[in-house]
């Protein structure tokens, strides 16, 4: 279950609380009854793996650019040919 984090806008009354995405967004301060905010914050994310960075993805163009400078195997594969294709017009 997520963590939501709240803050009343009357008496900064602020607190965490793990909620279910199905569950109703709480209004009401518990401590003085007023209006509750929910805050949003920055989360760290991470990813792990090949496929992520711009070099991981140039490693992978520079073989296909080899089979995509025949025009025969690059009209044949339309998915690939068409990326390799276009880096092997530009750099021949």
């Amino acid at each position: 279950m997520p963590t939501y984090s709240y803050r009343c806008t009357e008496c900064d009354n602020a607190f965490d609380i793990h909620q279910a995405f199905t569950d109703d967004t709480l209004t009401v301060c518990e401590v003085c009854g007023g209006k509750l905010r929910k805050l949003f914050n920055t989360i760290g994310v991470t990813f792990n793996g090949s496929g992520f960075y711009r070099t991981d993805s140039r490693s992978g163009g520079s073989g296909s650019s080899g089979s995509g400078s025949s025009s025969g195997s690059s009209s044949s594969s339309s998915g690939g040919g068409t990326t390799g294709g276009g880096s092997s017009s530009s750099s021949s």
